[in-house]
């Protein structure tokens, strides 16, 4: 397999970790989205995306690490494949990557537009609700070890890298004490062969 994409990116980097908790070997391919090959592989210019062993190619983290959780069976699965505890993993997912999200729009408007024009309300809107985001998980952890079903799952994945990636990008919000639950998170799966194997580039 072939993972398009870099670690800088939150979307590629928990695809990456996803893969490596499941055990599954895959190349990376280290380019970004501005790169003209990424057409090659998804029409709209985003990573990741997941080429398989026979071809196919897999576009969007939601849908690759769907596609990863049934190919590990339920047993396995990081995200359970049906019910309640199934919706209860994809809202947390869904904060955790939202928080990214919002990130990387904030970089945008300030990456792309002239100094000049970079709209501040609309900077700090984004940037507001990156932290938002990432202090609801952090009261949803609490003292806890995991944040959901009493075990590690594609959610704790998803905040790790988030709370990591906002961290690098927005030092000066401060995360280890606005959000110490996340960061505890955060330094213990740090520590795990997933995450050391798609480290976040310095």
């Amino acid at each position: 397999m072939k993972l398009i994409g870099r670690y800088l990116s939150p979307f590629v980097r928990r695809t990456a970790v996803t893969l490596n908790a499941y055990g599954i070997p895959f190349e990376n391919v280290q380019i970004g989205s501005d790169d003209p090959k990424v057409m090659e592989t998804n029409p709209v210019g985003r990573v990741p995306a997941l080429v398989l062993d026979d071809g196919e190619t897999l576009i969007d983290s939601n849908a690759i690490i769907d596609h990863l959780d049934h190919e590990a069976g339920p047993e396995k699965s990081l995200t359970p494949l049906s019910g309640k505890e199934r919706r209860e993993v994809l809202r947390t997912v869904a904060i955790a990557v939202g928080a990214c999200e919002k990130t990387v729009a904030a970089a945008y408007e300030q990456r792309f537009r002239p100094k000049e024009l970079v709209h501040r309300p609309w900077l700090d809107r984004l940037l507001g609700q990156a932290e938002s985001g990432l202090k609801a998980l952090d009261k949803q952890l609490g003292s806890n070890d995991w944040l959901c079903l009493g075990r590690m799952t594609q959610a704790d994945i998803s905040a790790a890298v988030a709370f990591q990636f906002v961290n690098m990008a927005r030092p000066k919000l401060e995360l280890e004490k606005s959000c110490p639950n996340l960061a505890r998170l955060s330094a213990k799966l740090a520590e795990t062969e997933a995450f050391k194997a798609a480290p976040l580039p310095s």
